[in-house]
């Protein structure tokens, strides 16, 4: 039988109940199991034949029935995402990203907001696997470690962002030190030399990475770190505010300042400008996070380090897909942050963020 367009009686029993996988596979005069293998792309089956039997599909107007796939592979096409991060400044990036890698299989995600309690967590985790999901993404706003999630082991887990404690789980996030490394290289090209950084918390990893990021960039530069003993703090406007002025009245050949978040940063530009100093004129002025309501809400704009969120979140969701599939990852696997230029170190239009991953 040749491909084409059905028959009248054909498409008659196609208008009263929909077309099915048995119409497609008699119209491109395959089996039912060639026909569902070409569709679903499994198997090994020759390029005309899976080219035949999704014309065949088109023609028909067939679309696949998730649930009886699921029956058929003993999946649900299912994936938890779990977050601690209620507000959503880093998860919600996080989840679009890994929408982006799951729709492509044709995965729903069920979102599950622990509000950073234990026991919510365990309830939420106790339901996902009742539901018999695929697999579960773990996400939060800090980038430390967590105690790793407590699921049977045939379910996988991916940790975004967030990182396990257990070092061979599979963990996807960026990273902070290259990210701090780009800041003060930035600010080296535009001709800065005493450069100082104002962050948050010691204890916080992203703090502690993104600090030995910019000392080791001023080393390879041979420059010496200005106040390294100022470095941290809280992720605060008002802490921002007051290592400025203390910078300001300290360092008078200061020139430039890297900050751990953009908030930090804002309150930094509110301090030099306070002491009378010009940015980016006097000292230029790097953040990270690339939070837009900070970045652009306020002149100066921004520069800015963004972490590329919706990366991490599409890696994360790649790795859990290779998981399903019998191809688990382990270990710590980081993306690469973009520099985001605006008018605090450069003067003229924003310039777009650097093409990649």
């Amino acid at each position: 039988m040749s491909g084409g367009t059905p028959a009248r009686g054909e498409r008659a029993k196609v208008r009263l109940s929909g077309p099915t996988l048995a119409q497609v596979a008699r119209l491109a005069d395959v089996s039912m199991g060639t026909a569902s293998k070409a569709l679903s792309g499994s198997g090994q089956l020759r390029p005309e034949t899976r080219r035949r039997v999704r014309e065949a599909a088109e023609a028909l107007g067939f679309r696949p029935n998730p649930y009886a796939r699921g029956l058929a592979s003993g999946r649900t096409y299912t994936v938890g995402l779990v977050t601690d991060d209620g507000f959503g400044r880093f998860s919600i990036p996080v989840m679009l990203g890994a929408e982006d890698a799951l729709g492509a299989g044709q995965m729903a995600m069920l979102f599950c907001d622990t509000r950073d309690d234990p026991i919510r967590e365990r309830h939420y985790v106790s339901m996902l696997v009742g539901r018999r999901v695929d697999g579960l993404i773990v996400t939060g706003r800090v980038t430390d470690d967590r105690p790793p999630l407590d699921v049977p082991a045939p379910i996988p887990v991916v940790y975004a962002m967030v990182r396990s404690a257990n070092p061979d789980d599979d963990c996807v996030s960026y990273d902070d030190e290259g990210g701090g490394r780009l800041a003060v290289e930035h600010l080296l090209a535009v001709g800065r030399r005493r450069i100082a950084h104002v962050s948050g918390p010691r204890h916080h990893h992203s703090a502690s990475a993104r600090f030995a990021g910019w000392e080791r960039a001023l080393a390879d530069a041979g420059l010496a770190p200005v106040r390294p003993d100022l470095a941290f703090g809280a992720w605060s406007e008002d802490w921002g505010r007051q290592a400025a002025v203390v910078l300001v009245a300290e360092v008078p050949d200061l020139d430039g300042v890297f900050c751990g978040s953009d908030q930090v940063a804002r309150g930094v530009i509110d301090g030099l400008r306070e002491a009378g100093r010009r940015v980016p004129d006097d000292v230029a002025v790097v953040g990270f996070d690339d939070w837009d309501v900070m970045a652009t809400g306020r002149r100066p704009m921004l520069t800015s380090i963004d972490p590329n969120l919706p990366a991490v979140g599409r890696v994360a969701a790649e790795h859990l897909l290779a998981a399903i599939d019998g191809a688990p990852g382990h270990g710590l696997h980081l993306i690469a942050p973009r520099l985001v230029v605006r008018e605090s170190t450069a003067a003229g239009p924003a310039q777009p963020p650097a093409r990649g991953a």
